[in-house]
């Protein structure tokens, strides 16, 4: 069975996958930045799951982490970068993380890149293993002139700007490994689950179930079809891949935000 480790593992989506992947037998490292959280959720599934606390709204704490998956676990099969956070109630106000980088941005996106790219040797060493990033249909192009939304901030277009790095991201990660046996898809899996981000930040509510969207994530976690799929963005559970915003089929675009996101990182580990 394999070793999956999960991100925003506490709550609705990560949660679901967790539960359902630790029921079939897998070794799932749930992630959560709650303890008593995590503590509730390895009383709920005992030995089948394992837990690791971190904030990653700041960029140490990611760096933390992945020091910790490294020395602890000797392979991970599946990395599942599922934490984020929505457009927020107010969406008028923009907010920073402990790093002073726009939040969602940082959430969503960053902690997700850093941490890949952080366990890339220890994927590498489980090989066949994949990633998958839970993105968004939800996508706006980034304005490389204000990717932090520092003078016109919207939480709507912050939330879609991060959620199309995910997905550009996930295309050039993909690239790299593809001679290494690692595999690299995102999706979105299912429109307005019932989760604390749907319900904080969406008044009209819920659209689908937690189970539309799990099917959906668990598909590309687990399913040998897609065992050397890579590189693709996918729609919920169809089976084929879809078309993501334009500006991910961009290479100099996606160049800019590697660019972009190793000197953020690089100034959060600096400073």
């Amino acid at each position: 069975m394999s070793t999956v480790l999960i991100t925003g593992a506490t709550d609705g989506l990560g949660r679901y996958v967790a539960t359902e992947l630790a029921k079939a037998g897998h070794r799932v490292i749930a992630h959560g930045r709650n303890p008593s959280r995590l503590e509730r959720l390895r009383d709920q599934l005992g030995a089948r799951l394992e837990t690791v606390q971190a904030d990653l709204a700041e960029l140490r704490q990611v760096d933390r982490l992945a020091d910790e998956i490294r020395k602890t676990y000797d392979r991970l099969d599946v990395l599942v970068n599922n934490a984020g956070i929505g457009a927020g109630a107010d969406r008028r106000m923009r907010e920073e993380s402990a790093d002073g980088i726009e939040l969602r941005f940082a959430v969503n996106y960053l902690a997700g890149y850093h941490l890949a790219r952080r366990l890339v040797p220890l994927l590498a060493d489980s090989a066949p293993s994949r990633v998958v990033n839970v993105a968004s249909v939800g996508q706006r192009p980034i304005d490389f002139a204000d990717p932090l939304l520092a003078s016109s901030y919207d939480g709507m277009r912050a939330y879609q700007q991060s959620k199309l790095a995910q997905i550009m991201f996930t295309m050039d990660l993909a690239g790299e490994l593809a001679d290494d046996g690692v595999t690299v898809n995102a999706l979105h899996p299912a429109t307005l689950m019932p989760t604390t981000m749907v319900e904080e930040g969406w008044p009209g509510g819920a659209m689908s179930t937690l189970e539309e969207g799990g099917a959906a994530t668990l598909r590309l976690i687990t399913a040998p079809e897609l065992a050397e799929v890579t590189g693709e963005y996918f729609n919920s559970n169809d089976p084929e891949p879809a078309r993501a915003n334009p500006q991910a089929y961009d290479a100099d675009a996606r160049h800019e935000l590697r660019e972009l996101s190793d000197r953020l990182i690089a100034s959060a580990l600096e400073g």
